[in-house]
């Protein structure tokens, strides 16, 4: 039985609490910093609540899991591998590129096991795109098109802490063209539009956004983003190669309506409303990985390393757009 402990139990806390309760050979404490929402939960789920973190992490902990807001990821992924535990952290590790590498070498100097939730690299679709680009079955890959569209606009105080669209949402899109094709993106151009709310661009972000990247072998790849899609929670990923192309995300939740001939009917399915159901399946094999990972059978799935590079994209697309010119990634990484 693998003791693990769970901080944080706001909406991605929960849906993970629910998720590990559900797993077998797991036993699950969980905290927050408000301990009558901790006890709530535990109570609804019939697992055990501790008082706060500290107390939390007093406990003879095998693993965590931290789904804290952002500005305490740093802090408890450190402490973690401090304790010697196995760590798994939703994205972002730290605000900054910057903050993220002093986590690298914390880790490194513990010898830390950390995964970090970028969870399209459990959903079915991208392993599989990932699978098909590796074997060679798209010949060679020259174009990618990402996007991620939320059907509404997040609170106010959300984007105040978000660090904007390119941190927040296409950095799953960077992640998942990194780990789908397998190379490196090395210049960025973006540009990004406000049409909704006042308060993206009071806090300097943009509801809409757009990104060219370049990858190391010359494949372009475009990102777009945008917090105003009313027909539904919509990501999918085109991949075109040389001898074929395939695509992640066109299932009967799309929030796609063909027009033209009449004669169409996909997608015949509700449309997906938010990325919990869109990636249910992601995300229940992710934490599966992760205690595999934590009982020592597997390496991380997803490292700081690897949050740190797509977070350098997302770096150099806010020097992009705040500049409107291309950007090197050369240029933010430290």
């Amino acid at each position: 039985m693998t003791l693990l402990g769970l901080v944080g139990v706001g909406r991605i806390g929960a849906f993970h609490a629910a998720t590990l309760r559900g797993l077998p050979g797991v036993e699950l404490v969980v905290a927050d910093a408000q301990a009558g929402r901790a006890e709530a939960l535990a109570r609804s789920l019939g697992v055990r609540w501790a008082p706060g973190v500290e107390a939390l992490l007093d406990e003879r902990l095998a693993a965590v899991v931290i789904a804290t807001p952002t500005g305490s990821h740093a802090e408890l992924i450190e402490r973690g591998v401090a304790a010697g535990i196995a760590v798994f952290c939703e994205k972002p590790v730290a605000e900054t590129s910057a903050k993220t590498l002093e986590v690298v070498k914390a880790v490194d100097k513990y010898g830390g096991r950390v995964q970090i939730g970028f969870q399209r690299r459990f959903d079915p679709g991208y392993a599989a795109a990932r699978a098909e680009v590796a074997g060679g079955a798209l010949g060679r890959v020259h174009t990618l098109r990402g996007q991620t569209c939320d059907p509404a606009a997040p609170p106010p105080g959300y984007i105040a802490t978000s660090g904007g669209i390119f941190k927040d949402c296409s950095v799953h899109d960077f992640d998942a063209i990194r780990w789908v094709t397998g190379r490196e993106v090395v210049s960025v151009f973006a540009t990004g539009s406000n049409g909704g709310e006042a308060f993206f661009a009071e806090h300097g972000d943009v509801d809409t956004a757009a990104v060219l990247l370049r990858l190391d072998d010359d494949a372009l790849a475009t990102v777009t983003a945008t917090r105003y899609h009313g027909a539904g929670y919509a990501v999918t990923l085109e991949v075109q190669g040389t001898l074929g192309s395939l695509g992640v995300g066109f299932d009967d939740h799309l929030p796609l309506r063909p027009v033209g001939d009449g004669t169409r009917t996909w997608p015949t399915g509700p449309a997906h409303n938010s990325f919990l159901d869109r990636f249910q399946t992601a995300y229940t094999r992710e934490l599966q990985a992760f205690i595999e990972f934590a009982e020592g059978c597997a390496q991380s799935p997803c490292t700081v390393g690897d949050a740190l590079e797509a977070l350098y994209i997302a770096e150099a697309c806010d020097l992009s757009r705040a500049e409107n010119r291309p950007v090197d990634i050369a240029e933010v990484r430290r």
